[in-house]
């Protein structure tokens, strides 16, 4: 059926009819060579648009930026290019037998997939010198030369090579030896998706990918697992993470050009962003664990996995993202938890962060709505993204200019396994003010150290000392008798940039009841 186009003078509403169109709301379409009889008409048509509607498979609605001048009742023509469909943000969850990979849930769970797909739309993209190349997961793989300019649109590899991959999970630009490799790749002459197949073009050419005695284009298949994954570059190797192993991939050289090699089996790796590469180590978030490969692989120990794995939204898991904070040796996994699930009236967006402290080798948890992140690199600050905006992070001591409270609060201490009650009299605070505003005075750098009392294990604090804390303060007086004790360090003071040392308490023993 030929494009035909439904107006109303004097309306910017515009009905298209195009049979199996296949578009959804949100995507974007652009007409060439429109023809309704009216020049201003065909002028506006011959753009790019946005659905608005989509009201069945063989229509959908657009909006002018001027009336119609005349109104059309299933008339004129035009070619329509549609963009690649944006797909879902949020993952629908499956309500059958069926739905989703075997496998990708727990026993007798609802799938996190439809079965008539419900996956979210991601992508994955790497440089090839200056320019770009980039890949949906489990779609096609696209080239964009920046000889061309910004203005002209990126090319499906197989518009220049009929061979190059149609489906791939992940894209990779290796980057010692230039050669694109797609993982979860179809095989050469087929178009079924193979998910554990790895196949790589020629060195320093991305549109060559049958294999030749005289080229390295090839391929490779993982034998565990069912699927790849995740695949994370580090600076000696590519680490690719199946749904249940870890292997190793290296370049190697003609005639075999890469090997691979398993490092570890029985583990899980989170969804698609759930891993970043610290030098040569990688890190990544598990089903109900995080796990480290620094050489070999090993499970990292983390005091707050409950915290993190008893509030975590299964069904949006591979929204997923972690990103390193390298000024301060942290790596971070933005994830959402079951408190901000649709069902419970959240956004089912990320809303919660872990980090690991891989210089201090600890925990700490929080609460921030964060969909993706940057390293500090290119840019001065690490940038990060929520829903709809871009975020400098670590720049400055105040939220964009107005004071916030920063804390560090601990968990509750035991003194000798708390078999006895002791009595705390006096705190060195050991606490900095380095790096605050240059017009804070001294006396306003100041940090507040509450130590809280607790007589037996889940009884809540009895009792609490509080002492405000300058750059002067060498040592507080305290009266906290009990069995357990936590701290908190808390800042409210705008420009204030302050770091906890090493607290010394001074007590004694008082008792064992």
């Amino acid at each position: 059926m030929a494009i035909t186009f439904i107006t109303a003078t004097d309306s910017t509403s515009v009905t298209v009819n195009d049979s199996d169109h296949g578009a959804l709301v949100g995507d974007f379409v652009t007409f060439i060579n429109a023809n309704t009889g009216t020049t201003a008409l065909n002028t506006q048509l011959n753009a790019e648009h946005q659905i608005v509607t989509v009201p069945d498979s063989g229509t959908y609605t657009i909006t002018l930026s001027d009336n119609a001048a005349a109104a059309l009742s299933s008339a004129g023509s035009a070619d329509a290019e549609y963009q690649i469909n944006i797909g879902i943000n949020t993952v629908v969850p499956g309500d059958g037998w069926g739905a989703g990979t075997w496998g990708a849930d727990g026993w007798g769970s609802a799938s996190t997939e439809t079965a008539g797909g419900g996956t979210l739309r991601l992508w994955s993209q790497d440089n090839f010198g200056e320019d770009l190349i980039f890949n949906e997961r489990d779609g096609f793989v696209f080239y964009w030369d920046k000889s061309n300019g910004i203005t002209t649109r990126a090319i499906n590899l197989i518009e220049r090579s009929d061979n190059a991959p149609r489906k791939s999970r992940k894209v990779i630009v290796s980057e010692r030896d230039r050669h694109v490799i797609c993982f979860g790749s179809n095989p050469l002459g087929s178009n079924v998706q193979d998910r554990l197949l790895i196949r790589f073009s020629s060195q320093e050419n991305p549109f060559q990918w049958i294999p030749t005695a005289t080229n390295t284009a090839g391929d490779l298949r993982i034998g565990t697992g069912s699927e790849i994954v995740n695949a994370v570059k580090t600076r000696r190797e590519i680490i690719v993470l199946t749904d249940t192993s870890v292997h190793s991939m290296q370049f190697i050289g003609p005639p075999f050009t890469f090997g691979i090699n398993q490092l570890a089996s029985n583990i899980t790796v989170r969804g698609f962003n759930s891993a970043v590469a610290v030098g040569d180590a990688v890190f990544w978030m598990g089903y109900d664990r995080f796990y480290l490969y620094d050489g070999r692989v090993q499970v990292i120990p983390c005091s707050v996995r409950d915290h993190v794995f008893q509030d975590f939204n299964e069904t949006q898991s591979n929204k997923v993202y972690a990103g390193v904070n390298s000024a301060f040796g942290e790596v971070f996994w933005f994830y959402p938890s079951q408190t901000n699930a649709v069902s419970n009236g959240g956004t089912g967006e990320n809303d919660k962060y872990v980090v690991y402290n891989y210089d201090q080798k600890i925990w700490y948890v929080g609460s921030l709505a964060r969909s993706s992140w940057i390293d500090r690199g290119v840019y001065q600050y690490p940038m990060a993204t929520d829903s709809n905006l871009v975020y400098n992070h670590e720049k400055g001591n105040d939220n964009d200019g107005t004071a916030f409270t920063s804390f560090i609060e601990s968990s509750p201490i035991d003194v000798q396994d708390g078999d006895q009650f002791v009595f705390l009299r006096r705190m060195l605070p050991d606490v900095s003010f380095d790096n605050s505003d240059s017009d804070i005075s001294n006396d306003n750098k100041q940090a507040v150290f509450s130590l809280k009392a607790q007589r037996s294990p889940g009884g809540g604090f009895v009792k609490t000392s509080t002492n405000t804390v300058t750059s002067t303060t060498e040592l507080n007086h305290l009266r906290l008798r009990g069995r357990s004790f936590g701290l908190r360090v808390e800042s409210t003071t705008q420009g204030v940039n302050w770091r906890l040392g090493t607290p010394r308490v001074d007590l004694r023993a008082d008792g064992d009841r």
